[in-house]
């Protein structure tokens, strides 16, 4: 069964940046959609960003808005967050998520792409201080 592989993650200083990346283990057809989730210790997981296949429809939370980007590459069916000015709030486990191929989405919307991920990596950690 193909999985998602995260890197990227790592100890960073506040106001650096960091890339993620996520590409499956093994060969799969395109994904519907890709994007990030990020979980901290006693809390919930807190979807961060989603990223339609055709890279026209990206969604963020309001808390990585101005400071994250998502981006994905269709031929390596591949997706990366850079994250940019990062902040201690930062610091979690980062998750990479999919949408299988044949996913049917009506309307995609922010919550419709966030909710068609459902196949998830291992998580890459994230922190974020001096």
């Amino acid at each position: 069964q193909v999985q998602l592989v995260e890197s990227g993650g790592g100890l960073v200083q506040p106001g650096s940046s960091l890339r993620l990346s996520c590409v499956p283990s093994g060969p799969t057809s395109a994904y519907y959609a890709m994007g990030w989730f990020r979980q901290v210790p006693g809390k919930r997981r807190e979807p961060i960003s989603c990223i339609s296949r055709s890279d026209h429809n990206q969604y963020y939370a309001d808390s990585v808005k101005g400071r994250f980007t998502i981006s994905r590459d269709i031929a390596k069916n591949a997706v990366y967050l850079q994250m940019d000015n990062l902040k201690s709030d930062d610091t979690a486990v980062y998750y990479c998520a999919a949408a299988p191929p044949g996913t049917v989405v009506v309307t995609l919307t922010r919550e419709a792409c966030f909710n068609a991920l459902i196949t998830w990596g291992e998580g890459t950690s994230v922190t974020v201080g001096s």
